[in-house]
């Protein structure tokens, strides 16, 4: 008849086989581990540099393209680069000015590594936070205590 005896699992107990064409089962297996491929995503790390003295519609230009970013589902990593003297200025002064591109960020993220020093300057990532379902509750009635029933004081 032309068909092939193929193995499909020699682990199992009995080892499953099957009587077909080997191209097709080839042809079927290599199609399976191309949609595999197609549908997983891979998350690259883009990078933003940034100097203590941008101005804000810089900023927002890069805030813009951060979360373009983390809408395809990337993190982000945000360099604040400081150049000379820079690197040894107050932390908590450096932690402002980077939490000035942080704010303009339209997307939900959530920071995956907190700011710290780096050879460059200070760096943080951020990536996408993913949004829970929220689960309506439904309200709970209250119970009422009983209303205590005043008697009159009636003289007969």
């Amino acid at each position: 008849m032309g068909l092939d005896l193929i193995e499909i699992s020699p682990n199992a107990v009995p080892p499953v086989a099957k009587i077909m064409n080997y191209g097709k089962y080839k042809y079927k297996e290599q199609k399976k581990l191309k949609d595999s491929r197609s549908k997983s995503h891979t998350t690259e790390t883009k990078s933003l540099q940034v100097k203590i003295g941008t101005g804000d519609k810089d900023l927002e230009i890069k805030a813009k393209k951060a979360s373009e970013f983390l809408k395809e589902g990337h993190r982000v990593k945000i360099d604040l680069f400081l150049p000379g003297r820079s690197k040894y200025f107050n932390f908590q002064f450096l932690q402002e000015r980077l939490d000035r591109i942080l704010k303009l960020i339209t997307e939900d993220y959530k920071i995956a590594d907190p700011a710290k020093k780096s050879p460059k300057g200070l760096t943080t990532v951020i990536e996408r936070q993913i949004a829970k379902k929220v689960i309506a509750e439904t309200p709970t009635p209250i119970k009422e205590e009983p209303k205590e029933v005043l008697k009159e004081n009636t003289q007969i």
